[in-house]
């Protein structure tokens, strides 16, 4: 059923993968992931934030490298 704004339109809701997300953004809950993959268990923080880096920025490259390729 779909939700009103009160003046009776209606509106949808926005989910987190709805939104496009800012690299950061993109990092940040990738980081969070890895620290639920070891189910919370103690880690340090700063090597999921890097890991997380990573892996977001080398399928960022893939999926551009993907789309130049579909262009030409």
């Amino acid at each position: 059923m779909a939700r009103t704004n009160g003046n009776g339109s209606s509106t949808k809701s926005k989910s987190p993968s709805a939104k496009k997300l800012s690299p950061q953004q993109k990092i940040a809950q990738r980081a969070y992931e890895i620290y639920l993959e070891r189910n919370g268990a103690p880690g340090n923080p700063v090597e999921d934030w890097v890991r997380a880096e990573r892996e977001v920025l080398e399928k960022s490259r893939k999926s551009t490298k993907k789309a130049a390729a579909a262009a030409a």
